[in-house]
Parts: C-alpha cells; sequence; structure tokens
C-alpha cells in the first residue's frame, strides 16, 4: 500500500437547483468566501489557478489546479492538480430529491515532504482532517445558496 496515496468521496444533498450549486462550484475564485478552509485562490489564467488550503490540522497545503473538463450540461467540472498534492479532482453535480446532489471524487499523491513523513502514523487524522474540511465545506455552500 503506499501511504501517500489518497482516494476521497463525498456526497453532498444541498436544497437547491442543480444548475445553481453548478455556477457556484465554477466560480472557484470565490470559494474562500463560503469555504473557510479553503484559504486563497489566485487566478493565473481562464484554466488555471493556485489554491491555498487549511484545515484543522496545522498546515496549509499550495497547489496549482488546471482545468480539465468543464461540462455544464453533464454537471461536470473536474480539475487536475500539482504541486504539494498532485492528482485529479470531480464534481459531479445532478438532481437529487427537492435540490441537488454534489458528488466529490478525489485520487491524489501526496508530495508534501511533512505529509510523507508522517504518512504511516498520520493517516488517519489526515482523512479525519479531509471530512472535517469537506462537511465544512457543504455547510457552506448550503448558507451561501441560501444567501443569494
Amino acid at each position: 500500500m503506499d501511504w501517500t496515496h489518497y482516494r476521497f468521496l463525498s456526497l453532498w444533498a444541498l436544497p437547491a437547483p442543480p444548475a445553481a450549486v453548478y455556477a457556484v462550484l465554477e466560480r472557484a475564485e470565490d470559494y474562500p468566501r463560503w469555504w473557510r478552509q479553503v484559504r486563497e485562490v489566485t487566478r493565473r489564467d481562464g484554466t488555471s489557478g493556485v489554491v491555498r488550503i487549511r484545515s484543522l490540522l496545522p498546515y496549509d497545503m499550495t497547489f496549482t489546479v488546471r482545468e480539465v473538463r468543464r461540462d455544464r450540461a453533464a454537471g461536470v467540472l473536474e480539475i487536475a492538480l500539482s504541486g504539494d498534492i498532485e492528482g485529479a479532482a470531480r464534481w459531479t453535480v445532478t438532481a437529487g430529491g427537492p435540490g441537488a446532489l454534489v458528488r466529490y471524487e478525489q485520487e491524489v499523491d501526496v508530495n508534501k515532504p511533512l505529509l510523507r513523513r508522517f504518512a504511516v502514523p498520520g493517516r488517519p487524522l489526515f482523512r479525519a482532517n479531509h471530512r472535517l474540511m469537506m462537511r465544512s465545506g457543504r455547510r457552506g455552500l448550503a448558507a451561501y445558496l441560501q444567501a443569494v
């Protein structure tokens, strides 16, 4: 097993139309407004930027994102990541119940030296840290969608 390889899946049920959710998710530069762990998003051009995140554990992660797929009809946003983490992430927004169902998939390898050093003993903490970040993101997005 590669202890620095992670695969995550999060499902968010949101009380908003899928098109409204997709419209917010495609504006990555606005994520810090509603997702407190996304500390900074700096757009480089129309399809790439640099993101800095920090959740509960006391370390920042910085990585470059590059758009791979933007398909409004399918509700898909997909990016490639490189830097402290390397891999891919995808949002898929579909109709679900009275609102939208958001599926977030991420598969990455950790490059940040500190996290690699503590890969084995820290893995449960790193996974819990990610879960907390995703839970906060869902709450923040739900509140943001109600306010707009």
